[in-house]
């Protein structure tokens, strides 16, 4: 069974567990590309990526570039002489880069191509309140996930599953899709495919601070999904106005039910009881929240936290 030199490119945990997995198998793991180490919080202590962790304590060479065309860069990783590169969580990559393997480089993306192309696959899955998604590996070219498929693996998404434990189940079929792939790579056993011509996939932008705003004016089910697909990052949130002062508060979970309540949707019954919020066709009731400078915590400890709930109203 033939083994193949990779050079693996990724940052966070998900990136992480697949490279785990090529490790422990009968492939060689020759290098590592990741994001340069980063100093944050308030001591500015200086954090390395999960994926440069592994390689370190693994004794697997690490390669930190400000810019991947970096000529210095680009030789040591030729002189390295992969087979392939593997991709799974990292940045746009220029041609001269994903071109230098004999085999090509792939990436293992979160969804199943052609839908979700782009940066939050998992989250918008969830949000659109899709029954299954999946991971695809794919050839990388220079259009943004549009390379021919290799492999592909449907996941059903449970009922009420957030976007953080299908992260979670993702990234695991994901280390083995990325494994069977190079199995297939390594024996020839793979036939590349180009992507399904749809005419409108769905979409999987970035996500920014405020596409994370929920909107209360629409149908209960669709509150719903938004924060799970939003939980439990980026966080979903909604405005509070407590006294003269206005703090956000994150919504993780919840219920809700369907009610004709005659209200204007937005508007907010806080009491010792419990704390519900109208919507166009319904009641949400957050289960599990943190409010702007407070710890997340369940709905009875946050409702504990107030001696009195008349100065509280939605902003």
């Amino acid at each position: 069974m033939k083994s193949l030199k990779v050079v693996f490119l990724g940052t966070p945990e998900f990136a992480k567990t697949s490279l785990e997995a090529i490790h422990q198998s009968r492939h060689e793991v020759v290098g590592v590309v990741t994001v340069a180490d980063k100093a944050s919080g308030r001591g500015q202590k200086v954090n390395q990526s999960p994926v440069k962790i592994f390689a370190v304590q693994h004794n697997i060479p690490v390669f930190q570039p400000e810019k991947l065309r970096n000529p210095e860069f680009l030789e040591e990783l030729r002189k390295l002489n992969a087979d392939v590169f593997v991709v799974v969580a990292f940045r746009m990559m220029p041609k001269v880069l994903f071109e230098m393997p004999k085999m090509g480089t792939f990436n293992l993306h979160a969804s199943l191509l052609p839908d979700y192309r782009g940066a939050a696959p998992i989250n918008y899955a969830v949000i659109n309140g899709e029954q299954k998604t999946g991971a695809t590996t794919f050839f990388i070219n220079e259009k943004i996930d549009e390379g021919n498929i290799l492999l592909q693996e449907e996941l059903d998404i449970l009922p009420d599953e957030n976007a953080g434990s299908l992260h979670d189940r993702l990234m695991e079929m994901g280390a083995k899709l990325v494994v069977k792939t190079l199995d297939g790579l390594a024996d020839d056993s793979i036939q590349e495919r180009p992507q399904p011509q749809v005419e409108h996939p769905k979409n999987a932008y970035k996500i920014f601070k405020e596409d994370t705003k929920i909107q209360w004016d629409i149908l209960s089910g669709t509150v719903h999904q938004f924060i799970l697909g939003m939980s439990p990052y980026p966080a979903a949130f909604t405005t509070l106005k407590i006294g003269d002062e206005e703090k956000g508060l994150k919504i993780f979970s919840g219920k809700y039910e369907l009610a004709d309540h005659g209200k204007k949707a937005g508007t907010l019954d806080i009491s010792k009881n419990g704390l519900s919020i109208y919507t166009q066709d319904g009641i949400y009731y957050p289960q599990e929240l943190q409010l702007e400078g407070k710890k997340r915590m369940g709905v009875k400890d946050f409702l504990n936290g107030f001696r009195s709930f008349e100065h509280i109203t939605m902003a």
